[in-house]
């Protein structure tokens, strides 16, 4: 396939093409935003690589029933509501591993840019939150922390 193809392609399916183009641009902008963010996404297995080797302090998101229903060993539990990187929690962390944890993956992601933006140094979030530890079969514990 030559370029005067792709030309005479583009010519006959505009919508097609524009489609490519636009679908195209998104993926790069979404991987060069990933690169830049300043903070970095987790599998559960390497949480507890991180938990262990390096004492991380994991918040956790979740609404107070659904933390008491299951929650990752050790985890400290705030309110979305009450997130706050100047929290006494999370004042005295600033040079230690902070990964922060919700149910699904999706809160997690804003709380951590917003540790980030305070001056964090290593800010990690849980890709796939309390849903994807379950999945990779990791125990959670119950009740209050």
């Amino acid at each position: 396939m030559n370029f005067q193809e792709l030309l005479a392609f583009a010519e006959r399916h505009p919508l097609l093409s524009l489609a490519l183009v636009g679908l195209t641009l998104a993926i790069i902008y979404t991987e060069v935003a990933r690169l830049f963010r300043g903070y970095k996404a987790l599998r559960p297995a390497e949480l507890t690589g991180l938990m262990n080797r390096d004492n991380a302090l994991v918040v956790d998101l979740s609404a107070s029933g659904d933390f008491e229903k299951g929650h990752i060993a050790g985890s400290k539990s705030v309110q979305p509501s009450q997130f706050d990187p100047e929290n006494k929690l999370l004042a005295n962390a600033k040079s230690l591993p902070v990964v922060v944890v919700c149910r699904n993956g999706q809160a997690s992601g804003d709380a951590a840019k917003r540790l980030k933006k305070a001056g964090f140094e290593q800010v990690y979030w849980l890709d796939g939150g309390i849903a994807a530890w379950q999945n990779a079969d990791l125990p959670l514990v119950k009740g209050r922390a």
